[in-house]
């Protein structure tokens, strides 16, 4: 039951992934989608469809106008996202924005800082971080029950879907970045890229890509829409564990795998000086709550309680760098770039 307490919410872009916010933030508590702006007509009606009552508009100034609404979703394309966000931080709105936050470091920046100017939330849709199966990698990783990460590699394939206005860099790996940067907690100190564009020119519909951290650690990212599997995978290699995360399975998604290689105190001969540990495989029980629904109250959240987001907009500047920096390797022919 909604109160005059409730958060007003609008969304704009109710397209491929936009009516999926539609259908999620109209179930969130403490809030109440009031209307969607999308100008497709046959978008608009599908959302009407979706939460009865709610009102459609095309013109993206209703929602800035209206003193009910109080924050504002973007889930456009992404060159949109800049120019959107920019007039909703001006309007006074918090804003949550899809990924990636932008195109453009300097655009990045500017939304980070006028949300900062105005005491307004700013949020990125990095939908993975609120997986129950990341999370759970995360929860374990401080804990301290994998031990220390020494590398993790990435894989986001299918056929399909294939842009015309962002490459399968742009819009598949800010998924595994966000994630790399979740689960390592160290800041990236360079990256090297290959993409190959073999559907539309200069539009790569496969990239792989290395990310070295000031920690030591790596990340390896492989990216296609491309490919006739359909993976969605990550693998972490710890010292005293490793752990891998498959989002296509049903129910059995996290591996923890008790192996690992150590160094011997006392050996007589080089063969003996690494010993290998194969130990058992543990299948963790986690929560069937859609991620979408969780990220999408945990900016209701955010915004009524005045808190800064997991996914905040330095966050998602942090992966905008990243992003930019993998387009300068590529142009580079795979020569590393210092990342920002």
């Amino acid at each position: 039951m909604s109160s005059d307490r409730d958060l007003g919410l609008g969304v704009v872009g109710a397209g491929y992934w936009g009516k999926n916010l539609v259908r999620n933030f109209a179930r969130t508590t403490g809030a109440r989608l009031l209307s969607v702006c999308d100008l497709s007509e046959a978008n608009r009606n599908r959302a009407a469809s979706l939460v009865p009552g709610v009102k459609v508009t095309g013109r993206f100034e209703d929602l800035l106008e209206d003193p009910a609404i109080g924050a504002i979703a973007v889930c456009t394309h992404a060159a949109a996202h800049h120019a959107l966000a920019r007039d909703a931080l001006l309007a006074g709105k918090h804003v949550y924005v899809e990924k990636p936050l932008t195109l453009e470091v300097a655009h990045a920046e500017e939304l980070v800082r006028l949300a900062k100017e105005h005491g307004l939330t700013l949020m990125v849709g990095h939908l993975m971080l609120f997986h129950p199966g990341i999370r759970w990698i995360r929860e374990r990783l401080v804990a301290g029950d994998l031990g220390t990460p020494h590398y993790l590699y990435l894989q986001r394939l299918n056929l399909g879907i294939v842009r015309s206005d962002e490459s399968a860099w742009w819009s598949l790996a800010p998924h595994d970045i966000s994630i790399a940067l979740y689960l390592l907690g160290s800041r990236p100190r360079d990256i090297s890229a290959r993409g190959n564009a073999y559907l539309r020119d200069r539009i790569e519909d496969v990239v792989f890509a290395n990310l070295q951290f000031e920690g030591g650690q790596a990340a390896e990212i492989h990216t296609s829409w491309l490919d006739p599997h359909k993976i969605r995978k990550l693998t972490l290699v710890c010292d005293t564990k490793m752990v891998t995360f498959d989002d296509t399975e049903p129910r059995e998604k996290i591996r923890v795998y008790d192996k690992g290689a150590e160094r011997s105190v006392d050996y007589q001969t080089y063969a003996e000086l690494i010993s290998l540990r194969q130990g058992d495989i543990w299948i963790p029980s986690l929560p069937g709550t859609e991620p979408l629904l969780l990220e999408c109250q945990h900016f209701v959240d955010c915004v009524r309680d005045g808190r800064e987001p997991d996914t905040s907009g330095q966050q998602g500047l942090d992966v905008v760098r990243i992003l930019c920096a993998g387009q300068a390797s590529m142009a580079a022919a795979g020569t590393p770039i210092p990342v920002g």
